[in-house]
């Protein structure tokens, strides 16, 4: 038997689903990643369920037609299939789900919970108000592939009644929700941030004394577009000392050309161009954000960290598979003053920078508004604790 089945849409979620369960230590769990392999859960978990494959679009395949082909091509239908039947298998022995993402991952969480009748959790960190951003149905309906990231559908609105709480992303997505009859929705504080641990490791011997120019290039295949470009944009900005968050191997960085790659440990490399030298770092994403001035970023989940720290953020649209042009746009409408959206180019990229820089109020506009679209923490202790509740179990003591 199965106490809590964790069940997530894509590589932020699965962060998120991984925190909740460390929350919910001492209880048998599992968990079904649906894009990837979900090797976040690997250490948190006591089983990984489904196919656990990785799509060419990366968890993307609607945001362009190649993406689409491309995951048709590699087995998309027989990956939901798959999926589908991992959810009707587990319904048999576990006593709750929770599900982390979109409708879709809601919809397996409704299989997997046999239609509620075992507690069912939806924590939905992807829709917020704040991508309205004050425009009208018209203008939303002119991207469709985006409009249901935008807002609760009827379809998603209807699978909630089989829910027992539906955790929200922020407080202005909690009044909508409530104004569409959701009364069920609650916002208890922001996901993302909650994912975000202590420094992993000291940073000390590394750093010059100049304030640190933070690089969030990302995960996915967007990396071979956007970290050359930001390293050249770096090079533009010799007052900053740039640190690279990298999430791959180093055999796989791409550079710009004149640049060569010096790998000191399997964590640790510096990419140099002459007398510039910038830090590439895996496992080290906190420490970074920790020691960070200012960052440049075309990640979804790392850029709204970065925002929540208080970090200001300058982006660019790469050409996908995450961060096209769209969702970029999306981000910015979410975050506010604290992401500014330009142009893919290194000057360009390096005068926003250098705004953040000399202007002290686009700073603090910055810093509020970061704080205030993403946090407060607490979120995911305080739903661990009414799954807990849900299942007459308490906390373990330490």
């Amino acid at each position: 038997m199965t106490d809590v089945l964790i069940i997530s849409g894509g590589n932020a979620e699965d962060l998120i689903g991984a925190t909740l369960a460390q929350h919910l230590a001492g209880l048998r769990l599992a968990a079904l990643p649906l894009v990837g392999a979900g090797r976040r859960y690997e250490g948190h978990v006591e089983r990984i369920l489904g196919p656990r494959r990785e799509m060419p679009s990366g968890g993307f395949p609607f945001n362009s037609l190649e993406n689409l082909l491309a995951d048709l091509k590699a087995g998309f239908l027989l990956e939901v299939a798959q999926q589908i039947r991992a959810a009707q298998q587990a319904r048999r022995e576990v006593r709750a789900v929770a599900a982390v993402g979109d409708a879709y991952a809601l919809a397996i969480g409704v299989l997997a919970s046999d239609w509620g009748r075992r507690p069912l959790f939806h924590l939905q960190p992807q829709v917020s108000h704040y991508y309205w951003g004050g425009r009208s149905v018209w203008e939303r309906l002119r991207q469709p592939n985006q409009f249901a990231a935008e807002d609760y559908m009827f379809y998603e609105r209807f699978m909630h009644r089989y829910v027992r709480a539906v955790y929200v992303r922020d407080k202005p997505s909690e009044a909508r929700a409530r104004a569409l009859g959701m009364h069920k929705a609650r916002f208890v504080g922001g996901m993302a941030m909650d994912t975000l641990g202590p420094p992993e490791r000291s940073l000390e011997g590394l750093l010059d004394g100049r304030k640190v120019l933070v690089l969030l290039p990302g995960t996915r295949a967007d990396v071979r577009f956007s970290l050359p470009l930001m390293l050249e944009a770096a090079a533009l900005l010799p007052e900053l000392q740039g640190l690279v968050a990298w999430a791959h191997n180093f055999d796989r960085v791409p550079l710009p050309e004149g640049w060569r790659l010096e790998p000191q440990d399997e964590t640790t490399a510096v990419a140099r161009r002459g007398e510039q030298r910038v830090w590439l770092l895996r496992g080290a994403f906190s420490a970074i954000l920790h020691v960070g001035y200012v960052a440049i970023g075309t990640a979804g989940t790392a850029n709204e960290q970065a925002a929540g720290m208080g970090l200001p953020v300058v982006a660019f649209p790469t050409p996908g598979p995450q961060y096209i042009y769209p969702n970029a746009l999306r981000q910015s409408r979410l975050l506010g003053k604290a992401l500014r959206l330009v142009e893919a180019h290194p000057e360009r990229v390096a005068e926003a920078v250098r705004v953040f820089l000399a202007d002290e109020a686009a700073r603090e506009e910055a810093r509020r508004e970061g704080f205030e679209r993403n946090g407060p923490r607490g979120a995911l202790p305080r739903i661990a604790e009414e799954i807990r509740a849900a299942l007459g179990t308490k906390e373990p003591t330490v």
